[in-house]
């Protein structure tokens, strides 16, 4: 039986894209797709925001695959892994039983629903050994009371502009914001406050308005 039959094809695929993605973490190319990763990830919680429920869901999906407790490219490398060695493993049994491979989508079905969960269970001892500085999830309320700026529109209220933020661990988030007073106005380039957050709306304070406002 070998990797490259047509039964194995998706595994021979994963096994492929593995190794090249093993190769670019390892010489430092994988820390640009990583950080892209954690953005976009990020951004499907934000889009999902907008509809009820959204939000609790997409984190609770994430929590049960373990996103954010390593490196994405480690967790899609480990994922990889599984995903090729279960499904080999697989067709090997397969065959060995029945005396012939199972159709390739239905293996592929298997290992796909196998290797998830085992993914998950394998990152969450890994996640305490490496270190966090290169990604870590963090909840989006940590984000009030940090500097935000305008990319793109005006804030007015009502009507709130994109703006991006750093965490505490230096990821970039692209969050919504409104002005704190109501008759306020962040143009686009501004940079803000956070002050408070209400749902996935942040409320921000321009600097130049906090630096003159009056002391009370």
């Amino acid at each position: 039986m070998t990797l490259f039959a047509d039964y194995n094809l998706p595994f021979a695929i994963a096994f492929g894209a593995m190794l090249l993605l093993s190769v670019m973490q390892l010489i430092g190319v994988g820390d640009l797709f990583d950080l892209d990763a954690d953005l976009d990830l990020d951004a499907d919680l934000d889009t999902a925001a907008d509809f009820d429920g959204g939000a609790s869901i997409m984190g609770g999906v994430t929590t049960l695959l373990g996103l954010g407790r390593v490196p994405f490219l480690i967790w899609l490398v480990m994922l990889l892994f599984l995903f090729a060695s279960i499904g080999t493993g697989i067709q090997a049994l397969a065959r060995d039983l029945l005396g012939a491979p199972l159709d390739v989508l239905l293996a592929a079905v298997i290992a796909l629903g196998a290797s998830l969960p085992a993914t998950a269970t394998l990152v969450r001892p890994l996640g305490r050994i490496l270190p966090n500085d290169e990604t870590t999830a963090v909840g989006i309320e940590s984000l009030v009371g940090r500097r935000a700026v305008i990319t793109t529109g005006q804030a007015r209220t009502g009507y709130p502009a994109r703006a991006r933020v750093r965490d505490r661990h230096g990821q970039t988030h692209h969050v919504m914001v409104e002005p704190h007073t109501a008759d306020s106005v962040i143009t686009e380039g501004d940079e803000v406050l956070l002050v408070r957050r209400e749902g996935q709306t942040f409320f921000g304070v321009a600097l130049t308005e906090r630096k003159l406002a009056p002391i009370t």
